[in-house]
């Protein structure tokens, strides 16, 4: 059986391969459909059973009683007080509902699902051991042997029953072209040897989160802590459906939307690259003394460089110079809005020209 580390250049950790040498370079390669991703830190779930898609649905903050097979979504598991729980990639077959999952939640969801199933007619298998991810351009994947639909990211579009709160047009994930195909394992194995034969280029992890931070894209694995309500990382464009039937957390989640404002909101940060210092997820992030919020994703970009997602406080002031405070000191960071202090109980929000593509951190 090939194995990741005879792929030329890998490295390696426990989430699978960072990179193969050049994660910048992989990024470009992966971003224009030369390269695929062995996706390591993504499981996947199986559900099966007539009941299957009305049961989600009935779970789930997204409409999936009547799913079409082969189309794309995402579904979140909330709390009884509308925090994000669990999240997954969502596509159907006519006949099994596979959720791509990440790995640090796939246990958890697994669990939560297999015992909320009652006696209604599903079953729910966690294929972590026989089945594998691999992610890149749908056009990159499309032409692997998959066992399921490729599930194409709807991220930044916004869904049916969703609402955004980003106000830039065009949104920075506009242009991202993402799609995630189910292998089993013998595909998976030869997939890896043709890779470590030199017969087909593969990125690393570290090109696939510098991506999805341009993008703005959240994660639940990276960017949700105990508290994080949808609203907050403008997450009710893709995975929330607005007016479907009850579901755990809808009270929440309307009345935040319709009545009032999110506690936090997600911002994009520039980050200074002169020293070559990344912060860390959690790093604190200061408005001069005063603590404002936190690291939530960070990554080095192709295009912009150094660049992060922080959640920071509804009222955290906005247009001044930030600082993020590092194991190696102070970082200047510029912020851009992503979700609006205002997001939440308005009609409508005017859209506003993106900024430039790289801005210089003061």
């Amino acid at each position: 059986m090939a194995s990741l580390s005879e792929i030329p250049g890998a490295v390696l950790d426990d989430r699978g391969l960072r990179h193969v040498g050049s994660p910048v370079a992989e990024q470009r390669r992966l971003a224009s459909g030369t390269a695929v991703a062995p996706l390591g830190d993504r499981r996947v779930v199986s559900v099966s059973g007539e009941d299957r898609r009305s049961w989600l649905d009935s779970l789930s903050s997204q409409a999936l009683t009547h799913l079409a097979p082969g189309v794309s979504t995402e579904m979140l598991i909330l709390d009884p007080q509308g925090r994000v729980e669990h999240a997954a990639s969502v596509v159907d077959d006519g006949e099994t509902a596979w959720l791509i999952v990440d790995a640090a939640d796939v246990e958890g969801l697994a669990a939560w699902l297999t015992r909320m199933r009652f006696r209604l007619r599903v079953e729910v298998q966690d294929r972590s051991a026989d089945l594998f991810v691999v992610g890149g351009t749908r056009a990159a994947v499309s032409g692997l042997p998959a066992v399921a639909p490729v599930w194409i990211d709807p991220w930044p579009d916004v869904s049916p029953g969703g609402w955004a709160y980003a106000r830039v047009d065009p949104h920075p994930g506009a242009d991202r072209d993402w799609a995630e195909a189910i292998l089993d394992a013998a595909e998976f194995d030869a997939l890896v040897g043709r890779a470590a034969r030199g017969e087909i280029s593969v990125a690393g992890l570290d090109a696939v989160e510098a991506l999805r931070v341009a993008a703005w894209r959240p994660r639940v694995s990276v960017d949700a802590d105990e508290r994080l309500l949808p609203h907050e990382m403008d997450w009710l464009r893709t995975a929330v459906h607005m007016s479907k039937g009850c579901y755990r957390g809808q009270e929440t989640v309307a009345k935040v939307h319709n009545l009032g404002h999110p506690p936090r909101r997600v911002v994009a940060l520039q980050l200074d690259g002169s020293d070559n210092v990344l912060p860390a997820r959690g790093d604190a992030v200061r408005a001069g003394d005063d603590v404002i919020g936190a690291i939530t994703s960070v990554a080095m970009h192709h295009e912009e460089g150094p660049i992060a997602l922080a959640l920071v406080k509804r009222n955290a002031p906005e247009g001044v110079p930030l600082l993020v405070d590092t194991a190696d000191g102070p970082l200047a960071a510029a912020a851009e809005t992503v979700v609006p202090a205002d997001a939440g109980a308005t009609a409508s929000v005017p859209r506003l020209p993106r900024l430039g593509r790289r801005r210089s951190a003061e």
